[in-house]
This record gives structure tokens, sequence and C-alpha cells, in this order.
């Protein structure tokens, strides 16, 4: 289980709460910077990695989205660059941002993975390299072809594979039983299946995405508005205390 923070406090907060590994949310940090998702620009993701990995003690895996390039050599550069921050793993997606061409030409999306692989390999960092095909994400819910791009990834040298996107029992198992032995990352946006459910499944990685970053949004975002509404305050006096957050990050 990998839960996704968007900031140093958020991420300290997930370390105090137990959790042993930690993903970072593309959307979560965007939003904080007060842009849309894939709205970052690579300095800034590449500062926000390292913040992380400085910060706390666990292992950080990195959504570097789609590589902040096109071209395979642009991409193996800034790969080099996010493993020099510290992290511990990064994906690499194959959208595109074009709502008439989702997807990268699958060669392309190929041979950028073997770009990231070659450039972690160069590194000699140990960094893991999760392959991701954004189809169901992005209005193309193909599972044979997701599937493909998927073995195609891990044959480039992703060591874990994920289709974010998949929403039922049956998607999910088939995905798991075509990749075997390879893990599968699974992601959970909703209250639909529990963890124990996904490990059942043969599901070896769990992550949110900007699920916890929402959470937190939906909380402000109540209570803002009342107040801007109705003057009203419920939604601050059901609110976490004070000495409750302030206590997560350390003593006085």
């Amino acid at each position: 289980m990998i839960p996704n923070p968007w900031d140093l406090g958020s991420a300290t907060a997930l370390v105090q709460l137990g959790f042993r590994a930690l993903a970072t949310s593309s959307a979560g940090l965007a939003w904080t910077l007060g842009r849309r998702d894939h709205g970052v620009r690579v300095a800034e993701k590449l500062a926000h990695l390292r913040s992380l990995s400085d910060c706390v003690e666990v292992p950080v895996n990195a959504d570097f989205e789609g590589g902040f390039a096109v071209g395979p050599t642009a991409v193996a550069a800034n790969v080099a660059a996010a493993v020099a921050t510290g992290i511990a793993g990064l994906s690499i997606e194959d959208s595109t941002g074009d709502h008439l061409e989702p997807l990268l030409d699958r060669a392309l999306a190929v041979e950028r993975v073997r770009a990231a692989r070659e450039a972690i390999d160069r590194s000699g960092t140990g960094v893991l390299l999760t392959g991701r095909s954004e189809g169901f994400l992005v209005g193309r819910p193909d599972l044979a072809d997701t599937i493909g791009r998927l073995i195609a990834y891990a044959d480039a040298g992703a060591e874990c594979l994920f289709a974010p996107g998949l929403r039922t029992t049956t998607d999910i198992k088939t995905v798991v039983e075509a990749l075997a032995p390879r893990p599968v990352n699974v992601l959970v946006v909703g209250d639909s299946i529990t963890v124990t459910e996904l490990e059942q499944l043969g599901v070896r990685r769990v992550s949110v995405g900007g699920g916890l970053a929402r959470a937190a949004w939906t909380g402000f975002l109540h209570a803002a508005t009342e107040i801007a509404q109705r003057g009203t305050f419920t939604g601050l006096g059901r609110a976490a205390s004070f000495a409750d957050i302030n206590g997560l990050f350390g003593p006085r």
C-alpha cells in the first residue's frame, strides 16, 4: 500500500500513520501550485521529489507523468535527473494530452520505457521502473490493447505494470493473470474494494493517486463554501483538533 501525499506535511503524516512506502501525486502537487493536473514543470517536479526523499525515511515512488518529454532521448535525460533526487521508483505513462489521439503510438511508447530503463541502469541506483498505460483514463478502455502495451513495457524493462482506471474486479483479475508473475499496481479511487480483496486478486501494489488530496480538498471546500455562502462554521467544528495535527510533526 503506497498512499500518495502531495507535500511534506502530508508525507510526514502518512509515515506517522505507519505506511512503509509512499508515492507522489501529479494532481496533488499541481493543485498545491494552483494549477491543473499535468501543469507542473520538470524542475518543479524534481524539487518536489528531492524534498520528499529528504524528508521521509521510507521509499518514495515518483509519478513522473510522461517523463516531461516525448522523445526517448529527452525522457532518458529527465529520468536520470529524477533518480538523482533519491527516489526509490518512478513511472512513465503513455498518454499524450491530446483528446483526439490520447495515447502515444505503441512503438514510441515502448522506446520511451526502454530509454528510461537504460537511464536507470546507467545510474546504478536500482530505482524501480513502472510502466503505465493510460487507456482507461483517457477514453480508450480497450483491455486487450492495455494488456498488450503493458507486456511490451515489461519486455522493455518495466519491473511493475500499472493501468490506472480499471474499475471491475474482472478487469483487474484479467490484467493480473495476463501479466503474471510480473507485479501489477492498481489505483483505487473510491470505496468499492478493499486492500484484502485486491490482494486476493493477485494485485501486488495499491496506490490512491490524487485520492487523499481530493479528500483534503473536499473538507476545505465544504468548510470554506459554508463560510462564504452561509456565514456559519460547522465545517470547522468537524475538523481534527489543532493538537492532533500539530502533534504529527514532532515534540514542541
